[in-house]
């Protein structure tokens, strides 16, 4: 076997163990470098314990009870015999409990997993709060007290840290009633009526899983479209899906304040109006967990925000220190940090690295149906950031979406004039999570419509949506 031409053994120290920690100390490892990770909660951290696991998999429990729901529109019935053998339609019922220890399990069971996989590639771990001690070291709390401590020399600091609920003076939360994100998961019941304070892409998933798991939902919007900043089209469908299904959208309404009253929540509006509840989710955004952690000491340039500056290499302003996930000012995704932990540590270490390029990031939000996209968009044409052409095909004209009862969603494909190169795309569909990769290829590799349309997509195929869309962008392309 040859030699591991990175066996140099640096020392790489990596403060915190989320995605980006994660693949950090992972990718250091297999380059041979001494690696200690500090995690405060666990292995994977707040993304697989509180947040990304558990949410999606609730998100997964949603999509299973609206198959149920909606199978009568295939054909597909469900009887139980009672008395006389009479039929009996019984309904869907959601055990929130069950449904809620199942995904805490598979959060557990995700951490283990990663825990096991760092400590099989020679990862130290320390359990404990840490904090820089100068560009080059970290000091960690290996006690709740803080009086025993492990200091960590380093020469490369990685500060993976991310981030934690936004939390209002105004709409404090008690963990029963008025809730972040990260305590839903303590409900033992559905709640009655679930207000949702924020349109964005976590307001938005939650409305949408807990509407289609049988609760009532009211979500309050500041801005005049849920999900202000995505594709507008894509807004404007998710939102019919939201009212179609008994949701109450109250847009350009600003949230107050929220109270605990008799047997629920009382939120009042900026304009006087007020919302009564049975429980309250504040998704307000997130603020990086970077107070206290040493970093301005060390000459760690922070933004306004709190957010470590970085560049695309992941490197802060300070030699030998890198920062990576939603402690940064780059891209707040789970994807994104893994891909900056493993670039951090290919710059420090002397890998081949590719600077990341925000334009190639595939994002998806997981409401019902789900919405991914992939670098430039329609806005951009408008704003002539690229000069290029849009084309969009329902979903609903697929063959294998009438089969499968699909109605809403579509494909949108966005290219470059004259070239005809696919620069951006947006997919509303189930599943459009796994639809968008052959566009995110498409935008990699910097293929023109005409080369994706020679691609042979399987019919009938949700696919094939994009070899259609590709096909009509020649003929567009060419007139």
């Amino acid at each position: 076997m040859s030699p591991n031409p990175f066996a140099n053994r640096q020392r790489v120290a990596v403060l915190g163990g989320g995605p980006g920690g994660y693949e950090a100390a992972l990718a250091a490892a297999q380059l041979g470098a001494e690696v200690t990770l500090v995690e405060r909660v666990g292995v994977g951290g707040s993304a697989v314990l509180t947040d990304v696991v558990p949410s999606k998999s609730l998100i997964a429990t949603a999509d299973a009870a609206v198959a149920i729901a909606e199978a009568s529109d295939l054909g597909v019935q469900f009887y139980a015999k009672g008395d006389k053998d009479r039929p009996l339609k019984p309904e869907v019922a959601i055990n929130l409990a069950a449904v809620n220890k199942r995904l805490l399990a598979l959060a557990r069971q995700q951490s283990d997993d990663m825990r096991t996989a760092l400590a099989d590639a020679g990862v130290r771990i320390l359990s404990g709060q840490g904090r820089l001690d100068g560009p080059g070291a970290i000091v960690v709390a290996t006690d709740d007290g803080g009086t025993d401590f492990d200091r960590i020399e380093a020469d490369t600091v990685v500060v993976a840290v991310g981030a934690s609920p936004r939390e209002l003076d105004s709409a404090k939360p008690d963990g029963k009633r008025i809730l972040t994100w990260t305590q839903l998961y303590d409900m033992r019941a559905l709640p009655e009526h679930l207000i949702v304070v924020g349109s964005g892409v976590t307001g938005a998933e939650f409305a949408s899983a807990y509407m289609n798991l049988g609760a009532k939902v009211t979500l309050i919007s500041s801005r005049d479209q849920v999900l202000p900043g995505e594709d507008e089209d894509a807004a404007k469908v998710l939102e019919k899906v939201f009212t179609r299904g008994g949701m109450q959208v109250l847009s350009k309404s600003r949230a107050q304040s929220v109270e605990v009253v008799a047997g629920g929540v009382l939120v009042t509006l900026s304009d006087g109006r007020t919302v009564e509840g049975s429980h309250c989710l504040m998704a307000v955004g997130s603020i990086p967990n970077t107070a206290g952690i040493g970093l301005e000491e060390a000459g760690v340039e922070l933004t306004g925000s709190g957010h470590i500056r970085v560049n695309r290499v992941a490197r802060t302003s300070v030699s030998g220190v890198y920062a990576v996930g939603d402690c940064t000012d780059f891209f707040p995704l789970a994807s994104v940090a893994s891909m900056q932990g493993r670039t951090a540590v290919f710059h420090a270490l002397g890998d081949i690295v590719i600077p990341l390029d925000q334009r190639k990031i595939t994002a998806n939000i997981f409401t019902a149906p789900e919405i991914a996209t992939i670098g430039m968009g329609e806005k951009d044409i408008a704003d002539g950031t690229v000069d290029g052409f849009v084309y969009k095909l329902p979903l609903a004209a697929n063959p294998r979406a009438k089969m499968m009862g699909i109605k809403d969603g579509f494909v949108k494909l966005i290219a470059q004039k004259g070239s005809g190169t696919v620069v951006g795309g947006v997919i509303v569909a189930p599943k459009a999570s796994e639809l968008i990769y052959p566009i995110a290829l498409a935008v990699e590799r910097r293929l023109t419509a005409d080369q994706v349309s020679r691609v042979f997509a399987a019919y009938p195929s949700l696919s094939g949506s994009i070899t259609d869309a590709t096909r009509a962008m020649h003929l567009m392309n060419i007139s």
